[in-house]
């Protein structure tokens, strides 16, 4: 479909020059398969090419910063939209794993950061006064 014939039907796209879909399969591990369609819209013109690229790109910067939120912390499974409550835990999500990444006294991955202090209360504290510490140095 031409991006400018949807203009006119929503004129609140001004601008609109490109309309893209992509296609994701995965097969998981559990044997299970997974197909997902993802839609975009841009206000750029763009090649099938650079289409392609900018998804690429687009989905590069999305998983380094956030695949620890999304795997090790489960956000993309957050299920709360009450009033602004989805904003406030992803927050709260933020300052722990930033608090969790402070505490350098284990060199480990966040989960097992995360399992540790779930079980001791010591490297529980541990983590909190790193993660102090690491926002008077800001």
């Amino acid at each position: 479909m031409d991006a400018a014939s949807l203009v006119n039907r929503f004129p609140e796209w001004k601008g609109l020059k490109t309309i893209g879909v992509t296609l994701s399969y995965r097969q998981l591990k559990n044997g299970k398969e997974s197909l997902e369609y993802r839609y975009y819209i841009s206000s750029a013109a763009l090649t099938k090419a650079r289409f392609a690229t900018a998804v690429r790109s687009h989905w590069a910067v999305e998983n380094s910063l956030h695949w620890v939120l999304d795997v090790s912390m489960k956000e993309d499974d957050c299920q709360i939209y009450r009033g602004n409550a989805a904003e406030i835990l992803s927050g709260a999500r933020k300052l722990a794993l930033n608090m969790l990444r402070a505490e350098t006294t284990r060199k480990v991955s966040v989960p097992r950061k995360q399992k540790r202090a779930h079980g001791s209360t010591d490297y529980l504290e541990k983590v909190l006064a790193a993660g102090l510490v690491a926002l008077n140095d800001i």
